[in-house]
């Protein structure tokens, strides 16, 4: 008898609490963040530097793979008449091309990497400063930057992509 009065008083206080808790009108936002990487001015200038930063090293690997194709272009094409000892040092060489290219590509891409993701911090930490200025002067209770769904109606990346834009 005491587990149904208690469940009918849970019942009881749960229909009196809903119309109070319906009414509490709660604000959410949401943010794309992926959007906000692609889109932003400051994401923009950051991969803008990075891309100048790096292309003299990419230029450097551009050229090592061309003189590795050259040689073995070169090697297919005169490996038949060039003495045994001629095609080995070849051999030897076109080896040693490819390790240093894959060597110097892998160190490319981990600096790249790295400045990538310490430019796209700087650019997460300015995103953040502007969310939280616009949840304050805008009274938001709630904004989100991932979800699996979210209503179009809420999504406020607009926003902070023409703040991020002004500097604000």
């Amino acid at each position: 008898m005491l587990k149904k009065s208690t469940i009918l008083a849970v019942i009881l206080a749960g229909s009196l609490l809903a119309p109070a808790l319906a009414s509490a009108e709660m604000k959410i936002g949401f943010v794309d963040t992926d959007r906000v990487f692609r889109e932003a001015a400051p994401a923009v200038k950051a991969q803008k530097k990075l891309e100048k930063e790096f292309a003299s090293r990419e230029q450097e690997l551009q050229k090592l793979a061309k003189q590795a194709r050259d040689l073995q272009t070169k090697l297919e094409k005169d490996g038949v008449t060039l003495s045994e000892n001629d095609r080995r040092n070849k051999e030897r060489d076109l080896a040693n091309l490819n390790r240093e290219f894959q060597r110097q590509q892998r160190e490319f891409r981990e600096d790249l990497n790295l400045r990538r993701n310490e430019e796209l911090a700087a650019v997460q930490e300015k995103a953040n400063k502007v969310i939280a200025s616009i949840a304050e002067s805008e009274k938001y209770d709630l904004i989100l930057q991932e979800a699996v769904y979210r209503s179009p109606r809420i999504d406020i990346t607009d926003k902070v992509l023409k703040a991020l834009a002004t500097g604000n």
